[in-house]
Order: structure tokens, then C-alpha cells, then sequence
């Protein structure tokens, strides 16, 4: 089967589920988000409004949050994973809830991913959890692991709590054969996440992947650790669990590396990374006999790039061990169309409270704006099927 160059150009199949009110609402979402100016004042006040604990859920629910969340409760996520399953599109559910620093908060974490794990086990729809370390741990303690630092009788303690708590959300995701997807973080504390994340594929992922690190392509050095992570597995005899996405700190990154001195992680143009992240595609489709790929990119290049290859490899469409994922709001070109032609294409779905997601949301909109031209592709396609619409 031939895919055409332009497949991800048929926005009638990319927003089927979209009504005519739903696609201009998007357009000034999208029309607000191309806006770095008010991107910028827009978070600030959220966060203002935050401390002051103003009544700010109300407008967060209509505009960013109902866009790009799934819904408060599973309740309300099982209307929306319906709705995707209707057009055979799977489900990444990821509990969006950021920025907690204290044990309790780690617990409650930990128990609401265990939740979501019970959940997932029963709807077929739902591929995988994805979620950060930092969720159950502190981040300053990760960052002195790094760093070689000593850590206190404390730091030990809450280190010893992150491990036991990963151990208990892995043992559940093998109860409930629900992979779980390890979101990569900053450069300055990934080596321990990766870590943590090894010793758990190595446990779990015997036979089937329950267990899988993410790779951040915009780093000069994940193509190079992609390889040794390979590798690793095949020694340990377990499968790799991998996500490929080209990265979320890029901004933070640069900065911290200027205001500190030290080489910039990140790579210096975007044609590197396109580069790294299509050489990874390719890659993990050689030895997709060693592990399980998930292709999280919203470039529609790196989308056609890997559908092509699978052709070329004489891969399934609907290989077991591919799948593809875009954000729950965005890139519905993609994930639609990959749909229509049998891949398994899913959308990375956050859930949670309006209040306690704001914080995700926020860092959501502060990223689209720092890629190239993301927003302004999303607007010209809501702007071709409108167009399409009335012309019928």
C-alpha cells in the first residue's frame, strides 16, 4: 500500500468529531496561544490568580482546560476515551496534576496513578499511563543524586520513598497489564530517573513491555544513549520500553546552561533534532524485535517518515509493539488519519482537577509558543476545514 505524501492534509477526517462551534472555539484558543506576548501576561495572571486563590477554574474549564484535558474524574474521561475509541484512536491517560513537593502529595500521587492503572485495566481503549518521577519525588533530591552530592539521613529517607513508590506503581501496572510511560524531565536530573526506570524494565518487561523510559530527542546525547539502551536490554535480556518525543525544556534548558556556564544540552538548530529523532525512528523499527516504541512527535515529517518505513520493512500497520500518540487537543491530522490506515494512534490525555491541572496547562502554552510554527499549523488546518465546511 502506497500512503500519499499529503495524507495528513484531510482535516475532514481530522475533526469528524468536531462541530462547527468546536472549530471556531478552537481557532481563537489557537488565534490567543500564537500570541507569545499574551501567552506570557496570560500565565502570569493564572499564577497570580493562582496564589491569591482567586475563582479562576470556571475560565480555565471553558477555554484551555476542556481542549486539552480529558475531564476532572474517569467519569467524565470515559465520555471523551469513547469518543476517541468511536474513531479508533486510543488513549495515553496522564494525571496532570504538577509542582507538589511534600510526602503526603507524593502519596496521594502515587495513589491516584494506581487508581488510574485499575481503571485502564478495564477499558481496552486506554494504552498506557504516563507520568513524571517528580510526581512521587522530590526534584532537589534528584538533582543532588546527579551532581554526587551527599544526601542527608532525610534526603535517604525520601529517596528510599520514590523507589518504594515506583516499585508499587510498576507491580500495579503488571496487575493490571497497563504499560507505564516515564515522562523524561531536565537534563539535570534525568541520569537517576533513567536509573530508577532501567532496573524496572529489567524486573517487568519480560515478554511484554509493562515498563518504558522516554527519550528526548533535542538532546545532542539521547541518540547515542538510545543506542546503549538497546543494547543494555538485549544483555539484560529484557525489552526496551522506548517514547520518542523530541523534548518539553528547551527554553529552561538554554537558560540554565548560559546563567551557569556549562555547554548547552540541547541541540543548536532544529534540523539537528529532526535528524536525531527520524534516526531513532528508524532505529527502534530495526530492532523492534528488542522493544516497544512509542512515536510521540506532533511534526507531521518525523509522522510520515515512520509510517513510510514501517511499509518499507514489511511491518504491520497495526504492529503490536508501534504505536503513535499526540497531544489531546493538537495534531488531530495526525492522529486521525493514522487511525483511518491501521496504525494504532493514540492521544496523550491528561485528567484531573481544573485547579490542580492549571499549572500543566500553563506550561502547555508557554511550549507551544516556542515552537516554530506549531500554532500556526494548527490554525491553518481549523481554517481549511472551515473553509471546507462552508463550501458545503
Amino acid at each position: 500500500m502506497s500512503i500519499s505524501p499529503d495524507i495528513f492534509e484531510n482535516t475532514e477526517v481530522a475533526f469528524a468529531n468536531k462541530g462547527n462551534a468546536d472549530l471556531q472555539k478552537a481557532k481563537v484558543l489557537f488565534g490567543f496561544m500564537a500570541n507569545n506576548g499574551l501567552v506570557s501576561m496570560g500565565s502570569s495572571l493564572a499564577n497570580f490568580a493562582l496564589a491569591l486563590h482567586l475563582p479562576v477554574a470556571p475560565i480555565f474549564r471553558w477555554t484551555v482546560y476542556n481542549h486539552f484535558c480529558g475531564g476532572e474524574t474517569f467519569n467524565e474521561c470515559k465520555r471523551t476515551i469513547s469518543k476517541l475509541d468511536n474513531s479508533g484512536v486510543g488513549v495515553l491517560l496522564n494525571y496532570g496534576v504538577e509542582l507538589k513537593e511534600t510526602e503526603k502529595d507524593f502519596d496521594t500521587t502515587l495513589n491516584k496513578n494506581i487508581e488510574a492503572l485499575e481503571f485502564s485495566g478495564k477499558h481496552q481503549t486506554v494504552k498506557g499511563l504516563c507520568l513524571k518521577l517528580t510526581g512521587i519525588g522530590q526534584h532537589a533530591i534528584f538533582e543532588k543524586i546527579q551532581k554526587g552530592d551527599i544526601l542527608s539521613a532525610e534526603e535517604k529517607k525520601g529517596f528510599e520513598g520514590v523507589k518504594k513508590r515506583f516499585e508499587k506503581l510498576c507491580a500495579a501496572a503488571a496487575k493490571n497489564n497497563v504499560p507505564v510511560y516515564v515522562d523524561a524531565e531536565e537534563s539535570w536530573i534525568q541520569d537517576p530517573l533513567d536509573n530508577m526506570v532501567d532496573q524496572m524494565m529489567a524486573k517487568y518487561n519480560h515478554g511484554k513491555c509493562i515498563v518504558c523510559n522516554t527519550f528526548q530527542l533535542y538532546r545532542h546525547d539521547r541518540l547515542d544513549f538510545l543506542k546503549t539502551s538497546i543494547e543494555k536490554a538485549k544483555a539484560g535480556n529484557y525489552l526496551l520500553g522506548a517514547k520518542l518525543v523530541r523534548g518539553a525544556y528547551m527554553e529552561k534548558e538554554r537558560k540554565r546552561a548560559k546563567d551557569m556556564g556549562y555547554p548547552s544540552p540541547i541541540h543548536k538548530s532544529k534540523k539537528e533534532v529532526d535528524k536525531d529523532f527520524n534516526a531513532s525512528v528508524n532505529l527502534c523499527l530495526d530492532n523492534i524485535e528488542n522493544l516497544y516504541l512509542c512515536i510521540a512527535s506532533q511534526s507531521e515529517e518525523s509522522n510520515l517518515l515512520a509510517i513510510e518505513l514501517v511499509e518499507k520493512k514489511n511491518i504491520t500497520h497495526n504492529h503490536q509493539r508501534i504505536l503513535f500518540s499526540q497531544l489531546y487537543g493538537m495534531g488531530d491530522n495526525i492522529t486521525f488519519n493514522l487511525a483511518r490506515l491501521g496504525f494504532n494512534a493514540t492521544k496523550y490525555l491528561p485528567y484531573g482537577p481544573v485547579t490542580e491541572v492549571i499549572p500543566y496547562l500553563i506550561r502547555r502554552a508557554e511550549e507551544n509558543t516556542s515552537v516554530a510554527g506549531q500554532t500556526s499549523r494548527e490554525l491553518s488546518l481549523l481554517n481549511k476545514e472551515i473553509k471546507r465546511r462552508r463550501a458545503n
